[in-house]
């Protein structure tokens, strides 16, 4: 049933929402595919550092350590569930300013596959050339958004203009909940907590 939703998703996000607000999972489900889904960036961010390299400019690829790939792969994933469990209770809790009463589960569901094709876009550091990661990175950040704004009348049973000013306020929580998440990155990093190690 993930696999369902995630070529539903690209191939008709309208219809294929439709679809997620007619069975509405359970909690499980929802949990089950953000588990999933995670585990993308984190294990490609392992494997292209630690087996591929990073090349940034024209320089020579750069490598980290196992042990060091492992604990900054495992940070990743466990900050990627935070960061969409974050986005769900902020979603969930400005639903009522806009007229809407979701579940928490609609919301998890919600930001569970609005985020899917940011992680689906870490398949990218098969290639790890810094350029082309970022720029499939910002596709599927576009894509992610369009998803957002196609799925919020349909998941939260709002009408489309109050829609997309929830879309948009989501959006806006969205970012600052990745600031926030690449501020913390950064401090642990200068703190020599999870540092990289490189080869």
């Amino acid at each position: 049933m993930i696999l369902n939703h995630l070529w539903g998703l690209y191939a008709h996000p309208l219809e294929e929402w439709q679809t997620i607000d007619n069975r509405h999972e359970s909690l499980t489900y929802s949990l089950s595919h953000i588990l999933l889904i995670a585990l993308f960036p984190s294990a490609m961010g392992y494997y292209s550092s630690v087996y591929l390299g990073w090349s940034i400019g024209t320089g020579n690829p750069v490598f980290l350590t196992h042990e060091s790939a492992l604990m900054i792969g495992a940070a990743m994933y466990v900050a990627l569930i935070v960061g969409v469990f974050a986005l769900a209770y902020l979603a969930h809790w400005m639903a009522v300013t806009f007229g809407a009463k979701p579940t928490f589960t609609q919301t998890i569901e919600l930001a569970a596959y609005t985020a899917t094709p940011v992680f689906m876009s870490a398949l990218a550091a098969f290639w790890p050339e810094l350029w082309f990661v970022v720029c499939v990175g910002l596709v599927a950040l576009a894509y992610s958004v369009y998803l957002l704004y196609t799925g919020v009348p349909i998941l939260m049973h709002i009408p489309q203009e109050r829609g997309f000013i929830y879309a948009s306020s989501v959006v806006t929580c969205g970012l600052i909940l990745l600031v926030i998440i690449l501020a913390l990155t950064a401090m642990l990093w200068t703190n020599g907590i999870i540092s990289p190690m490189f080869t």
